[in-house]
């Protein structure tokens, strides 16, 4: 009775903890969660649909490939340059063009769907991309108080997949819905286009909680604009084992995390429906992973919880690739995505702590460019294994650089320390 008491008490001691942390979101966090959720709505329908849109156009796994390819690159490229400019333009107004940029591209994507244009559009996507993912960070820590920090970014992250939930989830039914009222087969490109230009409308609605955000009252005038790079400077270092782990892991993410529903689609004879409610559940349980992963941050530490959660997502990665039998591919892909991406806030978290203000855009590039890096080969590399042998390689590559990864952050910031850095 007293055992069931104290783990009573402890229960409620940590739900009292983190309702206490979300009440200390800011206004701006709040309104940028907001936004969040839209975005993430209406990119969660492109990215279910992108590409079956490009199959019923006649396109194969290689272009598909080289599409994603292209806007990886892109981000990777950009990414120091988008680091710079949102130092010079603000956080708000980075926010703002970022979402313009990315839903602009999605439209003019499938308006004008030719080889070239597309090629064009994910350019300018990857680059709507780069501008939200390296002013992100520092935002959300220049909006937050130390306490409540990693439960911002946790939840941010956590928001984001609840919306890529719902998405995905209505992105699976859209064709059929417009199918029906253009009188066109579900699967036909217009059906498609339709259904992603609607994604495409409410990620450019994501600026109408974005202009309500307040600017900081520290100016882009007092940033020194060759700090970040003083930084990197000093510390190489740290930025080599803050940075490497992430590399490996986008080599093994760009293997398999692009093509996952034509893996479904072409492996499991899974059809379009029944492929976007997978994933809907996929980004809920992720995203539940992810609002629950500051807590355990909080009692185990931010870096233990980054190595067991992706060390135990290993066996259930395996168990999708290889498993013939669809349940439990299926209930092995749900496990995977929650354990193997709760980590991610935290661990963004515990790198945007490790450098100073007038660093933080910088080193948010340099994140964004070797979490690209490796996304930004891999696909074609995996497009023309899957072309040639089937999804068995690229699996095995997955499990290998994820397997590298975790040694990294166990030996850099576990083994033998008290203190992470």
């Amino acid at each position: 009775m007293t055992t069931h008491n104290s783990e009573q008490r402890t229960s409620e001691g940590v739900v009292r903890t983190y309702i206490t942390r979300v009440k200390a979101f800011s206004p701006n966090a709040r309104k940028y969660l907001i936004s969040i959720m839209i975005y993430g709505a209406g990119f969660g329908i492109h990215r279910i649909l992108f590409n079956f849109f490009l199959r019923s156009l006649g396109f194969d796994e290689t272009f598909m490939g080289l599409l994603s390819t292209v806007s990886s690159l892109t981000v990777l490229i950009s990414a120091l340059p988008m680091g710079y400019l949102a130092d010079r333009l603000g956080r708000k107004f980075s926010l703002i063009m970022a979402a313009l940029v990315t839903g602009a591209s999605i439209l003019l994507m499938v308006i004008f769907p030719t080889a070239a244009i597309l090629i064009i559009t994910n350019i300018l996507m990857g680059i709507g991309s780069s501008l939200g993912g390296v002013v992100s960070g520092p935002f959300l820590m220049e909006n937050s108080g130390e306490q409540e920090r990693t439960y911002l970014f946790s939840i941010s992250s956590g928001l984001r997949m609840a919306a890529y939930s719902a998405g995905d989830w209505v992105g699976g039914y859209l064709p059929t819905w417009f199918g029906d009222l253009f009188d066109v087969p579900a699967v036909s490109p217009t059906a498609y286009a339709w259904a992603i230009g609607m994604g495409g409308v409410l990620v450019i609605a994501t600026v109408i909680p974005r202009l309500m955000i307040k600017r900081n009252k520290l100016g882009t005038e007092n940033r020194s604009a060759f700090a970040p790079l003083s930084f990197a400077r000093q510390h190489p270092g740290i930025l080599s084992k803050l940075l490497l782990p992430m590399f490996i892991t986008s080599i093994g993410a760009g293997l398999i995390m692009p093509f996952m529903n034509i893996f479904f689609s072409n492996v499991h004879h899974q059809p379009d429906p029944v492929i976007g409610t997978m994933f809907a559940w996929g980004s809920l349980a992720m995203g539940i992973g992810l609002i629950l992963a500051p807590a355990f941050a909080d009692r185990f530490g931010k870096i233990r919880v980054v190595v067991f959660s992706q060390a135990l997502s290993i066996p259930f990665l395996a168990l999708l690739g290889f498993s013939p039998v669809f349940g439990l591919s299926a209930l092995a892909y749900f496990v995977r995505l929650t354990l193997m991406n709760m980590s991610s806030p935290v661990y963004q978290t515990f790198v945007m702590e490790q450098v100073d203000a007038d660093s933080r855009a910088m080193v948010a590039s340099l994140n964004s460019m070797v979490n690209s890096f490796g996304r930004a080969f891999s696909p074609v590399v995996s497009g023309w294994l899957q072309v040639n042998y089937g999804f068995g390689p690229p699996f095995a590559g997955t499990i290998i650089m994820y397997m590298i990864a975790i040694g990294m952050y166990y030996f850099f910031f576990l083994r033998g320390r008290k203190r992470v850095i």
